[in-house]
């Protein structure tokens, strides 16, 4: 299950802030291979957590991707961002069969992508 964007991601090889509200912000660092990306949750009740994920995007107009992957714990997870208004749409479905929606501001988060490079 690869990616079935055929054109180069806007994203990859760059790093983005969520915020989620009080739920969750987390960094997620695109790989430069358009596949892979590590996020690190920073704030809210899942802080600390972090993983290595291959991702799944589909372009769905101008700045406007659905991302979908499954976590290791084999819950899965799908967002749908738009990185040219800077907003970000989460649906996760947890490994207890928990449905958890969010819904918040996505923005580029230069200084974190060059740290971890």
């Amino acid at each position: 299950m690869g990616n079935h964007v055929a054109a180069p991601l806007p994203f990859a090889g760059r790093t983005f802030e969520v915020h989620y509200g009080d739920k969750m912000t987390a960094l997620n660092i695109y790989a430069a291979d358009g596949l892979t990306m590590r996020y690190e949750v920073t704030a809210g009740p899942f802080k600390g957590a972090t993983a290595d994920v291959r991702y799944r995007a589909e372009a769905l107009g101008p700045g406007l991707y659905a991302l979908s992957w499954q976590e290791a714990d084999k819950g899965t997870v799908v967002h749908v961002d738009d990185f040219e208004v800077g907003h970000s749409f989460s649906y996760y479905t947890t490994a207890a069969l928990e449905f958890v929606c969010m819904t918040g501001s996505l923005r580029e988060v230069k200084e974190a992508a060059q740290a971890t490079r």
